[in-house]
Formats: C-alpha cells, sequence, structure tokens
C-alpha cells in the first residue's frame, strides 16, 4: 500500500473518531500521523522493514502499529471496525462545506441523515431549525453546500486531472505506431477546473493506437469506439477521449481540440476574412481547396498572418488581436521565479523545519524563500505568539549567517481581523521583512462589509502582500462577497502585491482578475502556501494560472533576485 493510501486512511480514521466523539488528542494523532506520512521524503515501505517509522517525531507507537499493518498487509482491522460502525453514506457529509463532525453525529443520531439526498429533504421540510447549533441561516448555507457539491460531480482540479492525463499519456508513448502526441482540450489551456481530458495522436495506423489504449492499465470502461475515436473513463472516474488524426492533419486537430471553443469560432473567422477556411483537417484556400501546409502550429499561426498563440491565452480575451499586432505577452517561465514567500513551518501547521525548507528550495534553484507562518489569531492552525517569533527569528538569523548563496526572509501570515485590523502590535509587525494580510475567519461577511475589512487591513504600513485574495476553495468554497475592483485599485494605489496563491486547491487570485491587476500595473506573486517540502512544488500551478493571466516577467516580483528583493521590501 504507497503511503497516498495510508494517509488517507488515517484521515479516515480521524474523521470517524470525531464521528464517535472521541478524545480531541487521539483525533489530532491521526490527522498530524495522515500529513507526515504524506510528506515522506522516505520509502515508506523501507521505513516499515527497517523498523524505523517509530524514530519520525509524531509517529508513536500506536500509529507506528497501525501503519505497519498496512504496508505488511493491506487491511487494518481497526479501520474496518470503525467503518462498520457507521453508514458508508455518512461519510459523502463531509463534503459540505462547513458541515463537520460534530453536526454530522448530531444529523445521524436525532434525525436519521445517512445521505446528501436525505439532509436535502430535511432541510426543504425545515427540520434543523430546532436542533442546537442549527438555525435558519445554517439551514440555507447547507443547502447552498449541497448545491456546490452536486455541481461539483464530475469536475476535478486542475493537478487531479494532470496526474490522470500524464499516466495515459505516458503508457501511449510507449506504443510504437505513435508519431506525436499532446495532451490537449482544457488541461492544455491550463484551466483549473476539468471535465474530462483530451488526447491527441498522430498514427498512420489508428487502429493500432486504438488497442494500445483502451488496453492501458487505468482504464475502467470502455465508453466508445470508432475507428479513429476512443472514449474510456478511468480507474479515478474522469473521461477521456483520444483522437488518432494523420501525421498531417496532426497540426491542425492539435490546434482544433486545444480550443477553446470561443478562439476557435474567432480563428476561422479570421482565416474566411483572408479567403481561407480552417477546420480541425487543415488549412484550405477557399478559392481551389488546396490545403496551406503547415507542419506545426507555430507555422499554422504564421500562416494566418499571427505570433503563436500559447494554449493557456486561447480563451477569446483579446489573444487573437494582440496576436495579429504582434504585442502579445513574452509569458513568464520558471526559471525567471528566483524564490517564494508564503511557506508554512513547524512552528505553526506546516510539517518541515525552517532548514529542511531551505534546503529543498535551494536544490529546486531558488535563491530565497519567506517564511509566514500563521499569526497568534489562528489557534487553529497553531498560531505563533509574540515569544514563538522572537525564537524563530534568531534561527532564522543562525541560518542566514551559514548560507552565502540564499536568503530566508522573516515574514508572518497576519490574520485580518472582522474590523479589519491586524494581528499583533503595530510595532510587532515593523520586526518582520513582510507581511502576507488574509482573511481566515467570518467568510459570510456582506459584500460592503468584507470589501470594507480588507481595505482598511490593506491600507496598514506593514502590510506588504494580501493573501489568497477571494478566499475561494475550488469545488469547495466559493469566493466570499467582496469588490473586486476595489481591492485591486486599492492594491494599485498603495503598491500592495496581490497573491496568486499556487495551492491547486485555491488558485486564487483566478486567472481573469491576474488579467486585470496586470492591465492597472499591480504586482503579483506566485506563492506555494507550502505546508511541507512536497508542497513547494505547487507553486508550478501557480505559474500556469499566472500565464494564463497573461503575465510577464515584470509583473511577477519573486522574479527579481535576492539583492532587488532586499531592496523592494525596505522599500514598502
Amino acid at each position: 500500500m504507497d503511503k497516498r493510501r495510508v494517509a488517507d486512511i488515517l484521515g479516515e480514521i480521524a474523521l470517524y473518531l470525531e464521528l464517535k466523539g472521541e478524545n480531541l488528542f487521539k483525533i489530532r494523532a491521526y490527522e498530524n500521523g495522515a500529513r507526515i506520512i504524506q510528506a515522506l521524503d522516505e520509502d515508506l515501505e523501507v521505513l516499515v522493514r527497517e523498523k524505523r517509522l517509530g524514530t519520525i517525531k509524531g509517529i508513536g507507537k500506536a500509529l507506528e502499529e497501525k501503519i505497519t499493518e498496512l504496508v505488511t498487509t493491506g487491511n487494518l482491522e481497526y479501520y474496518n471496525k470503525l467503518k462498520a460502525e457507521f453508514p458508508a453514506s455518512l461519510f459523502e457529509l463531509f463534503k459540505i462545506p462547513g458541515l463537520g463532525a460534530k453536526k454530522i453525529r448530531l444529523l445521524y443520531e436525532t434525525l436519521g441523515i445517512e445521505t446528501i439526498g436525505e439532509l436535502e429533504y430535511a432541510c426543504k421540510e425545515n427540520r434543523l431549525l430546532e436542533l442546537p447549533g442549527f438555525g435558519q441561516k445554517t439551514q440555507e448555507n447547507i443547502l447552498k453546500g449541497i448545491s456546490l457539491v452536486r455541481t461539483a460531480s464530475g469536475r476535478y482540479l486542475l493537478h487531479e486531472a494532470e496526474d490522470m492525463a500524464l499516466g495515459v499519456f505516458n503508457g501511449l508513448k510507449e506504443c510504437p505506431e505513435v508519431n506525436s502526441l499532446s495532451i490537449a482540450g482544457s488541461l492544455r489551456r491550463k484551466k483549473e477546473i476539468i471535465k474530462d481530458i483530451d488526447i491527441l495522436a498522430a498514427s498512420d495506423q489508428a487502429e493500432r493506437v486504438m488497442d494500445c489504449f483502451v488496453a492501458l492499465p487505468d482504464v475502467a470502461d470502455i465508453i466508445g469506439r470508432g475507428p479513429t475515436k476512443a472514449s474510456v473513463r478511468l480507474q479515478k472516474g474522469i473521461a477521456v477521449d483520444l483522437r488518432v488524426v494523420s501525421p498531417e492533419q496532426y497540426p491542425y486537430a492539435l490546434h482544433h481540440f486545444t480550443g477553446s471553443k470561443e478562439h476557435n469560432t474567432k480563428m476561422r473567422h479570421t482565416a474566411k476574412s483572408l479567403g481561407l477556411k480552417m477546420n480541425e483537417y487543415g488549412l484550405f484556400r477557399e478559392a481551389d481547396g488546396s490545403r496551406i501546409p503547415c507542419s506545426n502550429e507555430e507555422e499554422l499561426f504564421k500562416a494566418l498572418g499571427m505570433a503563436y498563440i500559447p494554449p493557456e491565452l486561447r480563451e477569446d480575451t483579446g489573444e487573437i488581436e494582440a496576436a495579429m499586432e504582434n504585442r502579445l505577452p513574452d509569458l513568464v517561465e520558471r526559471d525567471d521565479l528566483k524564490g517564494i514567500f508564503h511557506i508554512h513551518t513547524c512552528y505553526s501547521d506546516g510539517i518541515n523545519s525552517i532548514k529542511e525548507l531551505a534546503e529543498e528550495a535551494r536544490r529546486q534553484g531558488y535563491q530565497y524563500i519567506g517564511i509566514a507562518d500563521h499569526s497568534r489569531s489562528a489557534y487553529y492552525a497553531g498560531g505563533l505568539s509574540e515569544d514563538d517569533v522572537i525564537r524563530q527569528h534568531e534561527e532564522i538569523d543562525a541560518l542566514n549567517e551559514q548560507y552565502e548563496d540564499f536568503h530566508i526572509f522573516k515574514g508572518i501570515e497576519s490574520d485580518i481581523l472582522p474590523d479589519g485590523s491586524l494581528d499583533y502590535p503595530d510595532e510587532f509587525l515593523r520586526g518582520f521583512d513582510y507581511v502576507i494580510i488574509s482573511v481566515h475567519s467570518q467568510f459570510r461577511m456582506d459584500r460592503e462589509s468584507m470589501t470594507r475589512r480588507i481595505l482598511k487591513a490593506m491600507d496598514h504600513p506593514a502590510a506588504t502582500m494580501l493573501g489568497h485574495p477571494s478566499g475561494r476553495l475550488l469545488l469547495s468554497r466559493d469566493p466570499y462577497e467582496a469588490d473586486m475592483e476595489q481591492i485591486l485599485a486599492k492594491a494599485a494605489e498603495r503598491g500592495t502585491v496581490l497573491e496568486i496563491n499556487a495551492n491547486p486547491h485555491r488558485l486564487d487570485l483566478d486567472w481573469r482578475w491576474i488579467k486585470r491587476a496586470k492591465e492597472i500595473g499591480v504586482k503579483l506573486m506566485i506563492n506555494p502556501d507550502a505546508h511541507s517540502i512536497e508542497t513547494i512544488s505547487h507553486t508550478q500551478y501557480g505559474l500556469a494560472i499566472a500565464r494564463k493571466g497573461w503575465c510577464e516577467k515584470e509583473d511577477i516580483l519573486n522574479c527579481l533576485g535576492t539583492e532587488d528583493m532586499t531592496a523592494f521590501l525596505n522599500r514598502v
């Protein structure tokens, strides 16, 4: 059993224990165990075989025994007994935002509610109003949450879809009849939510490629199969469409099946205005029907008098006009990023030490990192007391003395309190190199109040950057009500940096607002919001969304080198 499944089971045990009303420390032990296992750098099977699991901080004897049983047998009796105590459908209720174990247990024990459908019915019958801890507003929010869960069905986050697509892609690469191969569709355009996966192959032996495709180990069901197209459903639920075209058709088909629909429609109109016809099979002269030969997408755009449009931009948001006028942005690249901020350590709710995180960032080629643990109001996330901060700063100073080619900036993620003030006294906040300000509570304030709250915090002289500006959790929580135009205008006025939070569950700012922020001169920063060594790599998803928002190197603040970044932080 791999570490991801072990971590998932430990997390599920924690939820079952919450449903039982067990001791909080016991619950937290399993939650922490899940995080520790997920973040392991070493092979879990090796740790178990060599009996070294118990040497890892946070893994006590009870956890060690259960993890060992899981890894060695693929089964855990304790887990099976816990599951048997509750209906399997009850676990689905945890998907509803704002509905925790305490409320679920009350619903189950008092109303016998076991499914989302039963809960929806009970809400519409106003059966929750008299339950302790519920009421009219809670009932309305549960109904909204159920609607969100239903809408989310059959949709996947970018990183989830990408992992599944790469499995199929790598499997097809082994097929000798494949000449060219690409992931297409919304995944190639780096949309944050993916419904299905599109893959395009070039081959003169389509049937053989189809045989390879439907026989891949990840395939659960064959939905349909024709001479040049097949559709399957993977074990993890997502649908995958494969289209096979001839090598000559491949560049045109790749453009067409990348989309978007709106981009393709405008491209066809543009071609028509030039006396050409464009479709997935080629680019043709309308006068005689002859095809204009193109060996790749670059030549296809050139034949239409355009610069090459990167896939991320193909959403009909002005990219075609910009390509015709040769004013497309020179999109930011991974090598442009010199450092990353918004990293949590074991001082708050992160897993790794400052040194471990710094060493991993150095390994990945960064020149600096910015530590930003939670402030004291975030008690649920181990928020730092003032004494904790002083101790952390001493550790950072000591590490910085050891490094000649790397720097650690001292930061904090300070809660924006409901009245718009910041956590910690003003004088204390001045002791940080930078301050990320973030909303972490009372998400349901009305639009005017939430906007006023955020704008007031942005006016604070210590505020460097607004973290995850809309507060959204993809497929889970809508953005809080706030006037984003006002927030962007304030950022432009005050010089506040807006974060592009790269956590694939957030990807916040939305790429449409990123484009707007760039247009009015707001500086942005791509941050992983990392809570472990492993999640430093989330930066790649923030980079994809920044590119989708038309960002260039000059728009992204963490493209500055260490000296320039230091100068910037000293200036703000």
